[in-house]
């Protein structure tokens, strides 16, 4: 019957104002679409401009680049003979609208502009775009430069659909898919039977199935092919977006790209049938809600267009890619954040990495996703990857001979990264220092061992000479002020340590160039949360790369990377009491972080859960863990309540902390960043006075006395 046909869903990894890059690689795209037959090319939301533009969609010049690039497509002739869908922000009425571009042949068809806006957690899409209305349809006025090419002045903008010869097809962008009535329900209940989708989703762990989920349910109920493009890399800010697009043919996943890849252009096909989907929607309860009265689409004519062949003639080369597993989330802790490292430092032109490596568990974790990084840069040389060649030649290069290669994983290591202990005599354990340098030598980085007792005395002695008083640590008998501001020290001294360090080792490396390294932070996402950490001192760093991952998940993916990346010395790092070392090592004391904080790391996990993705405030979040840890743990209601109330005192007095942290890769929803994805204010009111702190005590007391 002729109706098979072949569509494709492209993840292409943008860069915010990159105009030439990312229009060349939709460029390309479309190629490799169409050597794999296929009549439908679907791209990422806003790839021309790339989504992390934020506050540039505000600038009319995005919007001029914009139509430039869009002509350079259109006037590419080895784009024509192939259905494009391509994302872009229009400016119409005055109005900036994130907008789909459906187009053939070098002519635009439509102009769809996003119906409902992503504007919660990371996204603020109505901070620079307007919402386009349900079945609003209108004509858009053409740049003066596009009317020439187009051959006419207006084109149709609006909530409209496309009619083929032998189909319907409608678009959706993004966060339409997740709405509870979106567009999709309404294009399949008229007709629609190819859905397309342009999405900007990000990373975060455990995540992927439940965007699966939401996909499969838009065809499952009443049928259709879905077409899910979702751009992949990190776009120039805190994101990773995970690719992963897929076709999917009436609830089943027929195919799949990978969620972590070294390939700036991914393009997933798949050879689908149009009767499939006409057989599905067969059912008369479909057949009575398809016919109830209601507003029809209008239908754009693209009759002279057809999605499948008019014979039965069909290529058998032609075959749809495979399906990819989900990863586990310690796979996806290798995965993620290595590649967003890569993209952030490809593009920066810096030298490579730095990390103040303390012989703990965070530095240990972050050591070893620059190493995962490595291993997956290796594997791309070997299969041939012309931009990852070219990019380590460009940064990992510049200390060897012209067209040097790294030929293993430490190899191109020792060339990118760079490690730093940095002890102290009195507080620095042997453990410490030798896990470091045990772990540098087994990833393969430059590694530098050095002590800051130096510094730390010299700062020390300038408050003495100033003030006649000299500060002692608590177990000298000094008080708990005068504790805190010598470990403050220490920890600041080593934030400045490693930034000097960072701009001089390629120099003293004699790297051709010079260059400074991007400083690493190793921060996790519970210990901001409890502000667990030194203002300005490691934290503060470049980059963080573990900044939205728990404590507890950080564990996990050491266990596992000591088996899969083959590293023993990671079962030292696990076994180690979690610990700063800011104290001297006297009299048995061995400073524990889990002691200093009063909680556990898995305490803080599920707290911070509550506190974000529940939207709970301290008495809520009493209420509902004094039921959950009397029963698991063996609670009593007062201890339960001191941890609520500590987690939420320690949050308020430390909230200030949070307006700096280090840029971070996010893959926690409940991280506490603050930039974009959990806005709070800076100065809590105490909270042990506070009205919900009454209400714990009223109701523990309420309990204890049952």
């Amino acid at each position: 019957m002729g109706h098979l046909t072949t569509v494709a869903a492209c993840s292409l990894n943008q860069w915010a104002l990159d105009w030439e890059g990312n229009t060349n690689r939709i460029i390309e795209s479309i190629k490799i679409a169409k050597k794999a037959g296929a009549k439908l090319r679907v791209g990422g939301e806003l790839e021309i401009t790339g989504y992390d533009c934020l506050d540039h969609f505000l600038e009319n010049e995005t919007y001029l680049f914009s139509w430039e690039m869009l002509a350079r497509i259109l006037d590419d002739k080895e784009c024509y003979g192939c259905l494009l869908d391509i994302g872009a922000p229009v400016m119409h009425r005055n109005l900036r609208l994130n907008c789909r571009i459906l187009a053939l042949d070098g002519k635009i068809l439509l102009i769809r502009p996003k119906l409902w806006l992503a504007n919660d957690g990371n996204y603020r899409e109505m901070r620079y775009f307007t919402p386009w209305r349900e079945g609003l349809c209108e004509d858009f006025i053409l740049p003066r430069s596009m009317q020439r090419r187009q051959g006419a002045v207006r084109v149709p903008i609006g909530d409209m659909i496309l009619s083929t010869a032998d189909t319907c097809i409608g678009a959706e962008t993004c966060e339409e898919l997740f709405t509870p009535d979106g567009p999709h329900i309404h294009m399949g209940l008229q007709g629609v039977e190819i859905f397309t989708n342009s999405s900007a989703s990000h990373h975060e762990l455990r995540k992927l199935d439940k965007r699966l989920a939401l996909i499969l349910e838009a065809t499952r109920k009443s049928g259709g092919i879905y077409i899910y493009a979702n751009l992949k890399g990190g776009g120039g800010d805190r994101l990773y977006y995970d690719g992963s697009s897929m076709i999917v043919c009436n609830g089943t996943v027929k195919a799949q790209g990978s969620q972590f890849s070294l390939d700036d252009v991914e393009v997933v096909t798949a050879t689908v049938d149009l009767e499939e989907v006409r057989a599905y929607r067969c059912s008369a309860s479909r057949g009575l809600q398809a016919v109830r009265p209601t507003e029809q689409y209008r239908r754009i004519d693209v009759t002279a267009y057809s999605m499948s062949p008019e014979s039965d003639d069909f290529d058998a080369k032609i075959s749809p890619s495979c399906p990819i597993k989900i990863h586990a989330p310690e796979e996806e802790i290798a995965l993620g954040p290595a590649l967003w490292l890569w993209d952030y430092l490809r593009r920066s032109s810096l030298a490579g990495f730095l990390l103040p490596l303390s012989g703990g568990i965070d530095s240990c974790a972050t050591a070893v996703i620059v190493s995962s990084m490595s291993r997956l840069l290796i594997d791309a040389i070997r299969n041939g990857n012309a931009q990852v060649i070219s990019d380590v030649q460009r940064i990992a290069g510049a200390y060897e001979k012209e067209d040097w290669l790294p030929q293993s994983a430490e190899a191109l290591t020792r060339n990118l990264f760079h490690t730093l202990y940095l002890g102290m005599a009195t507080q620095s354990s042997k453990e410490t220092r030798s896990r470091a340098k045990e772990l540098s030598k087994a990833i393969g980085s430059y590694h530098t061992d050095l002590d800051i007792d130096d510094v730390f005395n010299a700062q020390k002695n300038i408050f003495t000479k100033a003030t006649g008083f000299e500060p002692k640590f608590k177990v000298h008998g000094g008080s708990m002020a005068e504790n805190l501001a010598l470990q403050n020290i220490q920890a600041r001294s080593r934030m400045v340590t490693a930034y000097e360090f960072s701009q001089l080792l390629p120099t003293i490396r004699e790297r051709k160039g010079g260059g400074s390294c991007l400083v690493l932070g190793s921060a996790n996402a519970d210990e901001a949360l409890r502000g667990y950490y030194t203002r300005y001192d490691c934290s503060s760093a470049d980059v963080n790369p573990i900044g939205g991952i728990s404590k507890t998940d950080l564990k996990r993916f050491i266990a596992w990377a000591c088996t899969n990346f083959d590293l023993p010395i990671l079962k030292d790092f696990l076994a180690a009491t979690p610990t700063a070392e800011l104290e001297p090592l006297e009299g048995g004391y061995v400073q524990s972080d889990e002691a200093d904080m009063g909680l556990l790391y898995s305490d803080l996990q599920v707290m911070g859960s509550l506190r974000k993705i529940e939207k709970m405030g301290p008495f809520s979040m009493f209420q509902r863990l004094v039921r959950e840890w009397t029963r698991d743990k063996g609670m009593t209601p007062r201890e339960v309540a001191t941890k609520v109330k500590r987690f939420f005192h320690y949050y308020a007095v430390n909230r200030h902390k949070m307006s700096t942290l280090t840029p971070s890769y996010h893959a926690e929803s409940y991280g506490p960043e603050d930039h974009r994805h959990d806005q709070r204010f800076l100065v809590y009111p105490p909270l042990y006075d506070s009205l919900p702190a009454k209400k714990i005590d009223a109701a523990v007391e309420k309990m204890e006395a049952e």
